[in-house]
């Protein structure tokens, strides 16, 4: 399996679907599945049982996964969405904006 272009706590576009255009933060990454969670993106709305947690039950509003193909990286210098690649630098391999060149922390 090959390296994901997106960490939890980036900040992404989502570039197809529903929410297209919103941005929003990483907030989980699910490797597996190539599916990301993006906080406040793409709800959706699930019964759930009574539990300890939530002891009505009822209807939540929760964040469903977004494919990773479906985001885009918002590049430091310009605020738009890049292309991710990947650079030596110190002997360490880090994320670098296709745009403008700037390495992504």
């Amino acid at each position: 399996m090959s390296k994901l272009h997106i960490k939890k706590g980036d900040t992404v576009i989502v570039n197809s679907g529903d929410c297209k255009g919103k941005q929003g933060r990483v907030t989980r990454v699910l490797v597996k599945d190539q599916k990301a969670i993006v906080e406040g993106l793409n709800m959706v709305k699930k019964a759930t049982k009574p539990s300890a947690k939530n002891p009505q039950g009822g209807i939540v509003e929760m964040e469903a996964p977004i494919h990773i193909s479906n985001l885009n990286l918002i590049d430091p210098k310009s605020g738009k969405a890049t292309r991710i690649g990947r650079k030596e630098v110190n002997g360490k391999t880090v994320r670098v904006a296709k745009k403008s060149g700037e390495v992504i922390e």
